[in-house]
């Protein structure tokens, strides 16, 4: 109990409310010793006091011991931080076993538990062996039954939903995931309209900054799916050449119009480096090298700043505000030096096999992963 601190929350408490040890003994129907000792630390209040006790000073038990169930928005964020950092930088097993301790000591604060499960999703593949890294998977896939089984919030539980299903789909269970979300994903299905009413209801209600700021938070969602989509177009029609160089044309028009590479780098990133893919598996060397390149330029934009995070831009100038009011605000999902990690995973992707002992594409890679 003393590690839980009550005995200097009693001190705070007493103080607070400028009474003296044997008024609140008086209350407590104790001795003065017994209240003296409880401060010092020596002895603890019986568990039967502790309601009344925590009632007497208008505080939760919770509070009273010291004992926190629950992790402000902030608090979560800076957690969240840490562990990406030691993902980074501690061996895996270190990382991991700070990532479970913390789940296990926050495990009714849903939202924590949400992030936590993000953050394997995201780093589950340092894991040394296939069977280890699907063991994790599975262990956040409990996370998220845990939160829709037990969190109340509406929200929390929509996004514990979309992890799972992305957590099944890394697992390989791809008819669960199907199952899952395929009646939330059909487009005939009037919760299709609930932006577009919600931005008339703003609208009708007089409310005209709060439509202005969701008409454009939607604009910009809507944009960094349109590109989300447009890799995974490409990744499906890979050898349709004709297919795939009239995706590039019109997305890489939209990213330019937009200044993707600048407002998300990260996304044009993804975009550019499907693109170069592509025109490696048909063969078109000097074009895969060409869009290589801008994808490294991109990557340089992403790392240049001192941390990564999320932001607007001269036209997107009402997202800070929402960016701010996010789980993790703006601060990106990975560490710098793991995304260089995950660079070098990508650039041995064998469809680069046929340019990789160029020594074009060796210094690319170098610069890339080691940023020199």
């Amino acid at each position: 109990m003393n590690k839980l601190n009550i005995s200097d929350n009693i001190v705070r408490l007493r103080h607070d409310r400028r009474l003296t040890q044997e008024e609140l003994a008086d209350f407590m129907g104790v001795t003065k010793a017994s209240v003296s000792k409880w401060e010092k630390g020596i002895n603890t209040p019986d568990i039967m006091l502790l309601p009344r006790l925590a009632a007497f000073f208008d505080v939760t038990v919770d509070e009273l011991i010291g004992y926190e169930a629950h992790l402000s928005g902030e608090q979560i964020r800076c957690q969240y931080a840490k562990l990406s950092q030691d993902f980074a930088t501690l061996l895996f097993e270190d990382a991991l076993e700070k990532t479970r301790a913390l789940a296990h000591k926050y495990y009714a604060c849903y939202p924590l538990l949400l992030q936590l499960g993000i953050l394997i999703w995201n780093h589950h593949m340092l894991a040394k062996t296939e069977e280890e890294s699907r063991s994790l998977l599975q262990e956040a896939v409990g996370w998220c039954d845990r939160i829709t089984e037990n969190c109340s919030d509406v929200g929390i539980c929509s996004d514990a939903v979309v992890l799972r299903a992305g957590l099944y789909l890394r697992l390989g269970r791809a008819a669960e995931t199907i199952d899952m979300l395929e009646p939330y994903a059909d487009p005939s299905r009037l919760t299709g309209q609930n932006s577009t009413l919600l931005l008339q209801a703003y609208q009708l209600a007089g409310d005209t900054e709060k439509a202005r700021s969701y008409a454009q938070i939607k604009q910009y969602l809507d944009l960094l799916d349109l590109i989300g989509d447009a890799v995974l177009a490409l990744a499906l029609n890979e050898y349709d050449m004709a297919r795939c160089e009239e995706t590039i044309r019109r997305i890489t028009g939209i990213m330019e119009l937009y200044d993707l590479e600048t407002l998300h780098p990260n996304v044009a990133a993804q975009f550019l480096f499907q693109s170069s893919i592509v025109y490696a598996v048909n063969g078109r060397e000097e074009k895969a090298m060409e869009t290589l390149h801008c994808l490294e330029k991109c990557v340089n934009r992403l790392l240049e700043t001192e941390q990564i995070t999320l932001h607007g831009d001269g036209y997107f100038d009402r997202l800070d505000e929402w960016i701010d009011r996010l789980p993790l605000g703006s601060m990106a999902l990975r560490d710098k030096s793991f995304i260089r990690q995950s660079l070098r995973e990508s650039l041995s992707h064998p469809a680069f096999d046929g340019i990789k002992e160029k020594d074009s594409f060796q210094r690319l890679v170098c610069r890339l992963t080691e940023g020199v």
